[in-house]
């Protein structure tokens, strides 16, 4: 297990690595707790366990009186759960790392953690395979610096409002909803402390939020779960960070209350993501359902949290598999995988 890691996700990677060995059986693996810090170093408690995650102020953090571990030492096992969201750890990096060092591992490899990660070059790809996403200005540092009158011209061409994101990064970290031209500057700034790389999307107005899990089986097969709904209450104007994490004002329905045939549809198009990202073992896939019954494609997401509130387990619950089968399905289908080309 690693957890933590230097992105911005950092406490939701502890929070879903304590839930995750909680629910690996002691008499079948014999559980080894990395972290790695928001400085980059990887740390171990001394019983290897997970003391390495100490409790903070908002959130847990990876301790920093950790013992050191290098990298080799931290490796040395048959298996590696990464449950570690966003950059630097979810995106491809650790991803590589690993197949390079013949290292089997849960999820996805580089190239779909790497275009998952970062929601332009996803969205590309996913409408690409023929699947129905938000318009959106994908904005490279470079064009923000030289062109930003450009941008924002691309920007209101879409239509306000919209919602701001940095490109790369999750949890709902640093995002905006804009209604007002006059407040896009501010907004693409805040987006940029998270990631240089900004995208912008048009708001899907009305529409309800749905999300769907893919799990791979025993052959590899991709198959999907029950769907759930967020349901945001007025103290928050979208599932941000705080409706997630921090408060409880967020209503997470499972299932969700679809009509048979509008359920079927998010399913298959959520299998459709899956394959279109060349995605393994498991992904999140987030939808709006507008008030027509036309279903959106919002995002794929390779290493969805593991909390004991997450939607990803709840609603696999919902389809039949409890947390310690899911977690213990996935170590399954990392080992059938192995390190080869795939």
């Amino acid at each position: 297990m690693i957890l933590g890691g230097r992105s911005s996700e950092h406490s939701i990677s502890c929070i879903s690595g304590r839930a995750i060995v909680a629910a690996l059986d002691p008499d079948r693996y014999d559980v080894r707790v990395i972290g790695i810090r928001r400085d980059g170093a990887w740390v171990v408690a001394s019983d290897l366990g997970l003391d390495v995650v100490v409790d903070a102020e908002p959130l847990p953090e990876v301790s920093a009186d950790a013992r050191s571990i290098t990298i080799e030492q931290a490796l040395d096992v048959d298996v590696v759960f990464p449950v570690l969201h966003g950059p630097w750890g979810e995106d491809g990096s650790l991803q590589g790392l690993l197949e390079t060092l013949q290292v089997c591992f849960v999820g996805s490899g580089v190239l779909s953690s790497a275009v998952a990660m970062d929601k332009g070059f996803m969205k590309t790809l996913l409408a690409s395979a023929g699947l129905p996403v938000t318009p959106f200005v994908a904005i490279s540092d470079l064009r923000w610096r030289e062109d930003r009158i450009g941008v924002l011209d691309a920007v209101t061409d879409l239509g306000l409002p919209v919602f701001v994101k940095p490109a790369r990064a999750g949890s709902s970290l640093g995002i905006a909803k804009v209604s007002r031209v006059e407040d896009l500057v501010g907004a693409i700034e805040h987006a940029r402390e998270h990631d240089p790389r900004v995208v912008v999307e048009c708001s899907v107005e009305g529409a309800r939020e749905i999300e769907c899990g893919v799990l791979t089986d025993t052959t590899g097969r991709p198959q999907s779960s029950r769907c759930a709904e967020i349901v945001v209450r007025s103290a928050h104007e979208f599932y941000d960070f705080h409706a997630k994490y921090l408060d409880d004002s967020a209503d997470l329905i499972v299932p969700a209350a679809l009509p048979v045939g509008v359920e079927d549809a998010v399913r298959e198009m959520a299998l459709v993501a899956f394959e279109a990202l060349a995605c393994e073992g498991l992904a999140r896939v987030d939808f709006f359902v507008r008030p027509d019954g036309a279903i959106i494609v919002n995002e794929v997401n390779t290493m969805p949290g593991f909390t004991g509130i997450s939607m990803y387990p709840r609603m696999w619950m919902a389809t039949g598999m409890d947390y310690p089968e899911l977690v213990d399905a996935l170590v399954r289908d990392a080992l059938r995988k192995g390190t080869a080309l795939r």
